[in-house]
């Protein structure tokens, strides 16, 4: 025989209604669809970045991978994916003091160097006169300097060249040097404005108040102010020059010879050792010089270039 306890409304409340441990039990284990769509969105957004950052990687270092794995590559040949065998045999042909690669690297740093005095001389008085004269045509002479770089360099050069040679100046280093300083005058003449224009004012005034005179002015105010923006446009030059092959190729061949000359010869005559070599010397002083670039260029010559 069986007894039914009557049921009272407390413990009918305390049947229905689950206590708060279990409340919150139940909420942990079952989340908001808002909070899993939000673990989901920022998991996602994860994996995009980092995919995004490796295909970034694969495309800036596998081309200097490769270059790496050709320079110390003594045998290599299909079907193998990697070389059969590794050595620096190559590396003691580059650097041996009878070889052509050193004397190239001279000739090419002598070029660039001169490069950038004639681009220098053209490019602080224009990029002075552009900043603070006032002009007739400054638009017009602005894009002047930018011609070089409008039309294909193979045309160009095909024709200076025609005409270097009825100078004379085909297969001398003037005569590229000439080149690669027309081709530099776009960085030079650009930058070496937006430094002069990002010079205050009022300190030429001010030093003219006390008496100095223009020239004097310019030389203890205006030019040490605008030094690190024409250090820039120096660099950015030397390394045009550096990595020039195609004035160079119509223009000084076959008497001068510069280290991209040797590149170019080395991997069309199938010698991918010497040309990987060549173009990892090549890229040293580019990384080298772009994070000096970095100290000298501020924000506020950057915000001139092209005004």
């Amino acid at each position: 025989m069986s007894i039914k306890m009557p049921m009272t409304s407390s413990s009918a409340s305390v049947m229905e209604s689950p206590s708060p441990a279990v409340r919150n039990t139940r909420f942990e284990r079952d989340p908001a669809p808002s909070a899993v769509s939000a673990r989901a969105w920022s998991l996602g957004s994860t994996l995009t970045k980092i995919l995004g950052l490796s295909v970034f990687a694969f495309l800036l270092f596998g081309p200097l991978a490769n270059l790496v794995l050709w320079s110390f590559a003594e045998r290599w040949y299909a079907p193998f994916k990697l070389p059969v065998s590794y050595g620096t045999r190559y590396w003691e042909v580059v650097f041996r003091p009878t070889g052509d690669a050193m004397s190239s690297l001279m000739t090419s740093v002598g070029i660039a160097s001169l490069t950038v005095l004639v681009a220098l001389a053209v490019s602080v008085p224009a990029g002075y006169a552009l900043a603070r004269l006032r002009l007739p045509w400054r638009t017009a002479l602005m894009i002047l300097f930018l011609l070089p770089q409008a039309f294909p360099s193979v045309a160009i050069y095909i024709n200076v060249a025609r005409v270097f040679y009825s100078l004379g100046l085909t297969g001398t280093i003037t005569g590229v040097v000439l080149v690669h300083a027309a081709h530099g005058l776009v960085y030079s003449v650009w930058i070496s404005a937006a430094a002069f224009a990002a010079v205050d004012k009022d300190l030429e005034l001010a030093a003219r108040n006390i008496g100095a005179s223009p020239l004097r002015t310019f030389f203890t105010i205006t030019l040490p102010l605008a030094a690190p923006g024409i250090m820039a446009s120096a660099i950015f030059v030397f390394l045009e020059s550096l990595d020039e092959f195609t004035g160079t190729f119509f223009v000084g061949v076959p008497q001068v010879t510069t280290l991209p000359l040797l590149l170019y010869n080395a991997s069309m005559g199938g010698n991918y050792q010497i040309a990987s070599i060549t173009a990892l010397i090549l890229l040293v002083p580019s990384i080298l010089f772009m994070l000096v670039i970095e100290r000298f260029l501020r924000a506020d010559v950057l915000s001139k270039v092209g005004q």
